[in-house]
């Protein structure tokens, strides 16, 4: 079948022979294409929009196809969710959980864990209530109950969600895996210690615990310092290393105390040059090793992972790291916990653990569980699936050996030589399992009920669509219907039950079938039409008698007169060039008649868009569009052909220029497209009421240039700001000045330059320089000042247009011209008095109004409160380098040799030279040097910072709001100057800001201020930094304080528990 659109064209081809009025039935059945051949199926490989008769590819090849049962239901299959015959049972992902699932799934296959922990003690051991749910109170119950649902269950995976509820994890945020690990074990260890039985108390300690020693030898003395401590894995610095020995033998390594970290020998009593290394005393059952994939990045101030390959063997000899070599320390390969991914905040947990009872391994995904085949590792499609930045090729790897770049936690267990324990699941457990099997059979019975009897209904609905779809084709002379192609698809899809049928969508303004929304419909046989108006209700029905004339008359206008508009264009231009004689002409806008063509076109399309949109999509908001076509029309009523001319009172405009006279015949010709366009002959009088007012204009324009002229002349010096008082230095010829407001000054000038477009001032309002009580704000000397009198301007006067920057000073000469030329409201005047004779000092200054103390002292407040309520403002962060280049780098205003005109020429620089970078030898004024002693000088006096800041270098600008904390603010310090948030050290003159809770409006930052930054500098070797962190966790050098503390069965990191110990995770 032909496209959309040629088809479009084929219904309507008759409109170019027949004129409006001569349509009839054929043409009306043409244009909503009810002859069209209907389409075969197999000749059509889609539906064809254009053709209401095509009725293939509508989703009827489901029906009359071969059945398939399955899709006749959306349920799975239930004995998909059944547990494999000798498989294990996955763990279900709660958003961000799969490190969790990880861990659970090695300890449950650690059997002599499993076995101790199903010999706690439990509340409900002797009798398990049947008709409550069972409920673990404790974190040893809620292990039990998840294995033996690991071991015993029927399903192919659990939800663990009550354990991670226990522990108070945040399931959509990711923490950290070996932190996780750390916490869960201390929590467990302290947990169990409690237990009477040893071998329940002491299995954590027995399976995971070990020791090593700080051992530090004095070299002036020989003398040896020994410090033994536990651990529970040994955490390995990967970086630089390619083999997990290598990883182990730096970990073991020697340090050199030398210098400033000197040791300090008990026996020399000073401090002395040492040796200090690690020395590995015993090792547990179960070696965990954690590879520090996940490192603090100081440049960036985040977390990264390295990814990069560390080859492991299968069998670990672990003797030649042993200080005693008389034991047997071969291991052998349990587990490798991968980390899929390249950033550290994101990624996927998975683990390969290998069963101890048939030596096999198996991967643990979630939910799902993969059996390694022939009992091997297979990591090498772990290593594949996520790109890494670096081109470092995957080394080859020897038989027994592996090499890893997602490895984050190799698991080694000691090399039995006894056969591998068989643990049973206690009865109590053993009942709780066979409880929720019952409950997942149930499930599972009930699922295949509900697709038995899907299925059936389907099976009938199958035969009643097969017989219906045979009989939806219209045959030709036959009665027929109209109905949606959205709703015949809907019904002819199993998954969505159709809904009544609503047809309102597609009616035109006559309330019949629009022809523009054919292509969204099908004519179907009115037999189907009943049953599906029975089956479904809804309406209105679309019949022949829905057919519109009226809107194909409509159509077939606009399209006639779309193929005449290029020949009237040329026969209008051509009768334009022809002079108009006498009284036959009418008046037309020039404006008009160069974009009539336009016009004409859009108007004729405006029919056709607004049937288009005004109906909306079928079973669309048809509201919206009304709405957002009724704003359009409004906004292009000003486009309207020949209102260009039409005066403000609906007559004919009194300007000549923008009108011009054509002939009948082309009025005649514009009015077959404008029918509703303004006619003016061109005997027409322009509107009397604008001739009125354009004489009234004149003689304004006339009134107000004398009105310029004359105040112009009379307050000249105030025109042009010339010899005008300063209240800091008081002229000694007056002892009187009065006040007004800038903006007055300001409009004024404006009026005086420009009085015809300008309107002029008639008063002077300078009650908007009053309190409420009719008293000043301002003192005498706030007004000397040019900042005072910005600030109080700015909050008094918040109802005028546009704010005040200053006042105005008058002289007494001027303000007498001043009266005679404007009405003045309020007359505000500062006097001078001085005794005859008196000492200069005693000089005094009243104002008339008088200050009002009250409104003042309540201006002074609300200032204080703005600097320390403000939303975003501009703070200058001041990077200090040098100490004693502090002050000529950081405050600019204190060079003697600076001048305003310097300071606006620098401002009107280009766009490079304001960089505080660009070249600032060349043309920037030396500025004033001073000691380190007057810097701090300076910061504690706190000298006042000009409002017209210029930054320097070293110096950003940052946008902070006063609710924000300094740790928010260390932040954005660290992205613009990359600096680490705990190597900054910032004061505010002269005052350290430390407290990284506090907002800044408590610390006494407001807008423009200028805080000094002194960078720490970075430790350039991160292996020293991570020893340092190794032996602050083990209890040497800088404390216990971070490190969780255990107390009542609980892991505390200060006043935190366990809850919000295990959900901070490793954001700090």
């Amino acid at each position: 079948m032909a496209p959309r659109l040629q088809l479009e064209k084929a219904a309507w081809r008759w409109t170019e022979t027949v004129p409006p009025e001569a349509v009839a039935q054929e043409h009306i059945e043409a244009a909503y294409r009810v002859r069209l051949e209907p389409c075969q199926r197999g000749a059509c490989r889609r539906n064809c929009r254009g053709n209401p008769n095509c009725l293939v590819g509508i989703g009827e090849h489901v029906w009359l196809g071969e059945i398939d049962e399955n899709s006749f239901h959306n349920i799975d299959d239930p004995n998909c969710e059944r547990r494999k015959k000798n498989a294990f049972v996955g763990l279900t992902n709660l958003g961000a959980t799969c490190y969790v699932n990880t861990f659970l799934q090695m300890w449950f296959l650690n059997l002599e864990l499993r076995q101790a922990l199903y010999l706690c003690p439990s509340a409900c051991r002797d009798r398990v209530p049947k008709d409550t749910d069972y409920e673990p109170q404790s974190i040893c119950e809620h292990l039990q109950y998840l294995f033996a649902l690991l071991q015993n269950s029927k399903r192919r995976y659990i939800d663990p969600s009550g354990f991670v509820k226990a522990l108070g994890l945040d399931t959509g945020q990711q923490q950290d895996a070996q932190e996780f690990s750390k916490l869960f074990m201390s929590l467990l260890e302290d947990t169990l210690s409690k237990q009477k039985n040893p071998d329940v108390r002491n299995i954590v300690q027995k399976q995971f615990c070990g020791e090593y020693a700080y051992v530090t030898v004095c070299n002036q003395c020989g003398r040896e310092s020994k410090l033994v401590s536990k651990f529970y894995e040994l955490e390995l610095n990967i970086q630089g290393h390619k083999q997990l020995a290598d990883c182990i033998t730096e970990f073991l390594k020697e340090e050199k105390l030398e210098g400033d970290n000197r040791y300090f020998c008990e026996t020399c009593q000073s401090k002395q040059n040492a040796t200090r290394k690690i020395r590995l005393l015993s090792l547990p059952c179960t070696l965990n090793l954690q590879l520090m994939r996940f490192v603090f990045d100081r440049q960036t101030g985040h977390k990264k992972k390295l990814n990069t390959y560390i080859g492991f063997s299968e069998l670990l000899d672990m003797e030649p790291f042993m200080e005693q070599k008389n034991g047997v320390y071969v291991y052998e390969l349990s587990a490798v916990l991968i980390h899929r991914g390249v950033s550290a905040y994101s990624g996927h947990y998975i683990a390969h653990v290998k069963d101890p009872q048939t030596g096999e391994w198996y991967k643990f995904n979630d939910e799902d569980i993969e059996k390694m085949e022939g009992k091997k590792l297979q990591l090498g499609i772990e290593e594949d699936l996520e790109p890494s930045k670096s081109q470092t090729r995957k080394p080859k790897c020897g038989k027994g050996t592996h090499c890893s770049r997602n490895a984050y936690m190799l698991v080694y267990r000691l090399q039995a030589r006894e056969k591998s324990l068989t643990v049973e699941v206690p009865a109590f457990l053993q009942e709780l399992v066979e409880r929720d099997n019952c409950k997942f059979e149930e499930w599972c019975n009930e699922m295949a009920e509900m697709r038995k009897q899907s299925v059936a209904r389907g099976k009938i609905k199958h035969e009643e669509v097969k017989e219906l779809y045979q009989r939806l084709p219209a045959e030709a002379g036959s009665p027929y219907d109209f109905i949606s192609l959205e709703w015949l698809q809907k019904w002819l899809d199993e998954s969505t039950p159709p809904k009544p049928i609503d047809n309102t969508a597609c009616l035109c303004s006559h309330g019949k079938l629009h022809p523009d929304k054919i292509s969204l419909m099908k004519r179907i046989s009115e037999y189907v039409a009943d049953f599906f108006y029975r089956r479904y209700g809804g309406g209105p029905r679309l019949n022949v008698k829905a057919l519109c004339k009226d809107c194909v008359v409509e159509r077939c206008r606009v399209l006639r007169l779309k193929n005449q508009l290029n020949e009237d264009y040329k026969a209008v231009t051509n009768l334009l060039k022809t002079t108009v004689k006498g009284n036959d002409g009418f008046w037309v806008g020039k404006a008009s008649l160069r974009s009539w063509r336009q016009l004409a076109l859009e108007q004729l399309n405006e029919q056709d868009e607004d049937a288009e949109h005004s109906n909306g999509k079928m079973n669309g908001n048809a509201q919206n569009k009304d709405e957002s076509n009724e704003e359009k029309r409004e906004e292009e009523e000003e486009l309207n052909f020949n209102e260009d001319i039409v005066c403000p009172h609906g007559d004919l405009c009194i300007c000549e220029n923008e009108r011009r006279v054509v002939s009948k015949e082309a009025w005649e010709k514009l009015k077959q497209y404008f029918p509703k366009a303004p006619e003016f002959p061109n005997n027409k009088e322009c509107c009397s009421q604008c001739k009125i007012l354009e004489r009234e204009g004149e003689e304004n324009e006339a009134l107000h240039k004398m009105m310029a002229s004359e105040q112009k002349t009379s307050l000249q010096n105030l025109f042009h700001d010339k010899c005008r008082p300063c209240l800091g230095s008081w002229p000694q010829e007056t002892d009187e000045l009065y006040i007004v407001s800038q903006f007055f000054v300001e409009e004024w000038r404006k009026f005086v330059r420009r009085p015809t477009r300008c309107s002029p001032v008639s008063s002077i309002a300078n009650s908007v320089l009053l309190c409420p009580h009719g008293g000043l704000m301002f003192t005498f000397a706030s007004m000397t000042k040019e900042d005072s009198k910005q600030a109080w301007l700015f909050h008094v006067i918040k109802h005028l247009p546009v704010p005040l920057h200053s006042i105005a000073l008058i002289w007494p000469s001027e303000w007498e011209r001043i009266q005679k030329l404007f009405v003045v409201d309020h007359v505000i005047k500062i006097t001078r008095t001085q005794a005859a004779g008196a000492n200069p000092e005693s000089i005094c200054y009243t104002s008339e109004p008088q200050l009002c103390p009250e409104c003042r002292e309540g201006l002074l407040c609300q200032q204080q409160r703005d600097l320390r309520e403000y939303t975003q403002a501009t703070v200058y962060v001041h990077k200090v380098v040098d100490n004693k280049k502090v002050m000529k780098d950081s405050a600019p205003e204190l060079n003697v040799s600076s001048s305003e005109a310097e300071e606006e020429r620098e401002e009107n620089k280009p766009e490079g030279e304001q960089d505080p970078d660009f070249n600032q030898a060349n043309g920037g004024t030396k500025r004033q040097k001073l000691s380190h002693q007057s810097y701090i000088t300076y910061q504690k006096q706190g000298i006042r910072r000009s409002t017209r800041h210029r930054k320097v270098r070293g110096e950003k600008a940052l946008l902070v709001s006063a609710n924000q904390t300094l740790k928010e603010l260390k932040i954005q310090i660290m992205h613009a100057f990359s600096v680490a948030p705990f190597d900054q050290n910032l004061s505010l003159d002269g005052k350290i800001l430390s407290d990284d809770t506090a907002t800044l409006g408590s610390l006494g930052v407001i807008p423009e201020s200028v805080i000094l930054l002194k960078a720490d500098e970075p430790i350039a070797d991160y292996a020293a930094m991570d020893d340092v962190m190794q032996g602050e966790r083990d209890g040497e050098g800088l404390g216990l304080g971070w490190w969780p503390r255990i107390r009542d069965g609980k892991v505390e990191n200060g006043d935190c528990d366990v809850s919000q110990s295990l959900a901070a995770g490793y954001s700090e």
